[in-house]
């Protein structure tokens, strides 16, 4: 029998004593990591809770197509009510709009989530909570209940990307990394926006020791075995648990979804996936411009152009833009490429054997992603950890290629010709083909890291034994 076994039989004797509450920040990318780990934690017999806005907590559930239906029926969903008023959505920013929208909401979720955990508490000898960084402010009540403690998941950093952005500035610890890449290593300078740092340093402020340690969607497969998980443990002084990749892959149907079959019509490793996160606002001129060097490229796409976050949560109303391409190019794409404005399962289209190629932004949910799946990546850093998050990718695991150098900033357009160029190099030239081969490699490695007796289920059983001590 082993530790899973174990554990789940000392729950059935022990009945709800170990209580878990999940708290993800209100965004697509970080409560569908949070639901994938909540899922993780359920299988080993504990209860666990999940804590959302009402719509977040409906389109989560509809969408996680990758999640056995099973698995997501002992999940307990409960809303959060929301205390404001909205706020006007032409308010001026230099991050998207629907992100003030987000962020004025979880401001004001504190309450409903301390009524909750006073229900619950004299029902459990332990409540455990697991929560974003950016709703610490909303969780600081926790430290008022005897019996609870706090964790925290970072489900779209990497610890590379953590480490030399936010610990090692900080602290007098190298970045154990050869001179030939510490020389090409993209510095931080203006690549965080300002309001996103000023957001976070808030929330940094209400951790302080409530947290007994950080659990990483991540791998020691991926970013090393005794480095960055290890420093940041040292660099924090808490306990660190590399349990990733949270999503674990299963066989399923494919859903009806039209862009499924389509993929099932083309050959192994001949389309390229496009898409971006919730914070990256290309001008018209660039996504014209990127159209413009797909279509050179003369390679099958699928490009997903809306934003599931991208709307007023209060009223359901679309702030997606609709954008006007260069003349005839929709009515071009026919057999060549896909153009999708709706959601789209992700994670079933990098999983598809036709995909080759994945061109993203490199927020880290898409890069765990795409490692998991065995998909090599074409890096076209935005902002914040991206480039980080590129570089290990690209330049140390050697599992994709860059759109353009390190040093240029985002706000520099990217000719078609040098997309033309990038996509073309990965999915039509022996070079390509031999980051593919790395890539597919280098994804079953790290899937079989969540198997018995791989690094990352080690550590899942490590906290599960932790928590229920």
């Amino acid at each position: 029998m082993d530790n899973t076994e174990n554990l789940a039989n000392l729950k059935k004797q022990l009945g709800d004593e170990v209580v878990v509450v999940m708290v993800p920040f209100q965004t697509q990318s970080h409560l569908d990591p949070f639901l994938q780990f909540a899922c993780l934690i359920s299988s080993y017999g504990l209860s666990v809770h999940y804590l959302s806005l009402p719509n977040y907590n409906h389109d989560t559930k509809t969408r996680a197509t990758a999640i056995n239906p099973s698995d997501l029926a002992n999940i307990h969903f409960h809303d959060l009510q929301m205390t404001t008023t909205p706020l006007d959505p032409d308010i001026p920013s230099e991050v998207p709009k629907h992100f003030h929208l987000i962020w004025n909401v979880t401001m004001h979720l504190r309450q409903s989530i301390t009524s909750f955990l006073h229900d619950i508490s004299s029902k459990s000898r332990r409540i455990v909570m697991i929560h974003d960084c950016l709703m610490s402010y909303n969780v600081q009540d926790i430290s008022s209940f005897d019996n609870a403690e706090s964790y925290i998941f970072n489900p779209v950093i990497s610890a590379f990307g953590m480490y030399c952005d936010h610990i090692f500035p900080h602290v007098g610890l190298p970045i154990p990394l050869e001179q030939q890449l510490l020389q090409k290593l993209p510095s931080s300078e203006g690549w965080y926006y300002e309001e996103i740092m000023r957001i976070s340093s808030f929330q940094v402020q209400y951790i302080g020791n409530s947290s007994v340690g950080d659990i990483h969607n991540t791998s020691k497969v991926m970013e090393g075995t005794n480095t960055f998980i290890d420093l940041l443990g040292i660099g924090q002084d808490k306990k660190q648990w590399a349990i990733g990749p949270v999503l674990r892959p299963t066989k399923k149907e494919k859903n009806g979804f039209p862009c499924l079959d389509w993929l099932d019509k083309q050959p192994p490793n001949s389309v390229l996936y496009v898409c971006y996160d919730m914070l990256t606002s290309f001008s018209d001129e660039q996504i014209k411009e990127l159209a413009m060097g797909l279509e050179l490229s003369k390679q099958k796409f699928i490009w997903l152009m809306n934003d599931p976050d991208n709307g007023d949560i209060y009223l359901g109303k679309d702030l997606n833009r609709k954008f006007e391409f260069h003349a005839g190019f929709e009515e071009r794409l026919n057999g060549v490429g896909i153009l999708i404005r709706d959601w789209a399962p992700q994670t079933e289209i990098l999983a598809h054997s036709s995909i080759g190629g994945f061109l993203c932004a490199c927020d880290w949910t898409a890069c765990v992603e795409t490692i998991t799946m065995g998909v090599p990546i074409i890096a076209w850093p935005t902002h914040s950890d991206h480039p980080k998050n590129g570089f290990l990718l690209t330049e140390m695991l050697k599992i994709g290629l860059v759109i353009r150098e390190w040093d240029k900033k985002c706000d520099e357009v990217v000719t078609a010709s040098t997309v033309d160029n990038v996509v073309r190099k990965l999915m039509a030239s022996e070079e390509g083909d031999e980051i593919r081969k790395r890539a597919k490699e280098f994804g079953e490695a790290v899937r079989k890291s969540t198997e018995k007796g791989g690094a990352s289920q080690i550590e899942l059983d490590y906290f599960i034994a932790h928590i229920t001590r």
